[in-house]
Formats: structure tokens, sequence, C-alpha cells
């Protein structure tokens, strides 16, 4: 049943992108954020399929994550990516909102919403999502500023390049909602603290350790019961937070969890030698 919901919410988030990108974007040659992006303003000057360039750009990511991620991310993402081109190149690309903002906004809204819940499931749309998992397991790594100076520049070479700094307003404004709708339907902040309450701290430490992240063990006591209990303190990215729920039902499904947001980090935060 959970398999069939998977994949349901796999097909659901790339017709909802490849909506936004064919019926919202792409008919005013609006921009979206990342790889997508890329495959927008290429595609826009050399008339060459951008459902295609999405999918080519994609592959070396893709082939990148599989080697430094593991299996079920990555193949949700391709299985995300693939159906999203299919689907490009069975929908027309033809106008849905006359107006740019309109388009902007609604294409925004609705590859945001594709985007995070395939995000919600354990996956990506792909691209730079692919890389931030990767670097952020690796580095504390500020990948947003990268992330926003990267769709920057494409935004700037529209506008100039087309003579239409209306265009990479819009673009500018998608990526923003986009962005906007991820946060609301995933989770807003990079890195989140994890305080687990369990009684199988041994084999929930075995399996964290496999994230890779450090795990504090906190020694505590009921306030009402009196009983004494473990507590384990992780903090880990965004794109864990899947997995680390999944780790938890797994192992303790009575366990108390309480997972809170991180505004910065003082010390080491990579991955384990």
């Amino acid at each position: 049943m959970k398999k069939a919901l998977d994949v349901l919410v796999i097909l659901v988030g790339a017709l909802l992108v490849a909506v936004g990108f064919n019926m919202f974007l792409i008919p005013h040659q609006l921009l979206s954020g990342g790889v997508s992006g890329f495959a927008m303003i290429i595609g826009y000057f050399t008339n060459w399929n951008i459902g295609f360039l999405y999918l080519l750009f994609n592959l070396p990511l893709m082939i990148w994550g599989l080697v430094s991620i593991g299996r079920r991310f990555i193949m949700i993402s391709v299985s995300s990516v693939i159906l999203t081109v299919w689907l490009m190149q069975i929908l027309p690309t033809s106008y849905v909102a006359q107006e740019p903002i309109l388009g902007a906004v609604f294409g925004g809204v609705l590859i945001g919403i594709g985007s995070g819940i395939t995000l919600r499931i354990g996956g990506s749309s792909g691209g730079f999502d692919i890389v931030g998992l990767i670097l952020t397991r690796k580095f504390d790594f500020p990948l947003g500023t990268i992330l926003s100076s990267m769709n920057g520049i494409v935004i700037v070479a529209l506008g100039y390049f087309k003579h239409n700094w209306d265009l990479a307003l819009f673009s500018m404004l998608a990526i923003y909602i986009s962005g906007k709708v991820v946060d609301t339907i995933h989770i807003r902040h990079v890195k989140v603290t994890a305080f687990i309450v369990t009684k199988q701290k041994d084999e929930l430490i075995n399996e964290l350790l496999l994230l890779p992240r450090g795990v504090t063990l906190v020694k505590t006591e009921g306030a009402y019961t009196k009983q004494q209990h473990d507590m384990l303190m992780t903090v880990i990215t965004r794109y864990e937070l899947v997995e680390l729920k999944r780790i938890i039902k797994r192992i303790d499904p009575k366990a108390f969890v309480n997972i809170v947001e991180t505004v910065g980090i003082v010390g080491e935060f990579r991955k384990l030698k």
C-alpha cells in the first residue's frame, strides 16, 4: 500500500511540474530554478527540446547521486525526472494564462507543489536537490546562496539576450514562489535537530550513525513517572528527515520525537569518517 502511494505521489508530482513548465512558464519564455532553468534558456535560444535537455542535464547528477547517496532517493528522483520529461512530450505547450505574471505565479505554485510532495516521500524532482543532498552530507555548505547566485546569472542572461527585463523579473517571481511552496510542503530550514526519547537506544544509535550523523545520548527522567529514559539528539539536513522518520518508525514506533528548526551550528557538521 505504501509503495503504491509513493508511486502515485511521484506521478502526481511529475504531472504538476510538467504542467507548470508546458502550460505556464515555457509559453511565456519564463524560467524556473536550477537545472530546468538552464534547460529552458538553452531551449529558448536554440529551439531544442527543453524536456530532453532537462533529462540530459540531470543524467550526470543522477549518476553522481547513485554513487554518493544510495538507491531509494535516486530511484525516486530518476522516476520523477523521466515521468516529467515524458509528460512534457505529451502535454501541449500552450497558454493557460495570457498574462506572464499569472503564468509566473501559477507555474511557480504548481512546480513547488510537485517538487514538495516528491521531497516529502524521500526523493526529489531532480536537479540541484541531488547536489544539495550530496554536499550537505559532507560539508556545512551554503548551498542556498550558491544556487540563488546561479539562478540569478541565468535570469540576468535571459533578460539581457532577450532584451526583455520583464521576462527576467517574472522568472524571479516564479522561482521565489516555487521555493516558498516547497518550504511550506516540506520543511523550511536546511538543518533540523531531532530529540528522540526511546527505549530502543542501541538499535537507533546504530541506524542513525549510518545517515551518517553524530548522535548525542542524554539520560533523562520523566517528571511525572520518575522513570529513567534515554534521549538521542541529532542534527540532520532536511533531505535526511524522511529517512530519519522511517528509521524511528521501524525500530521504535512508540518513541517520542521532537523535531525543531536549527538556526545555526557552531562546530563540525559533516559526514563521519
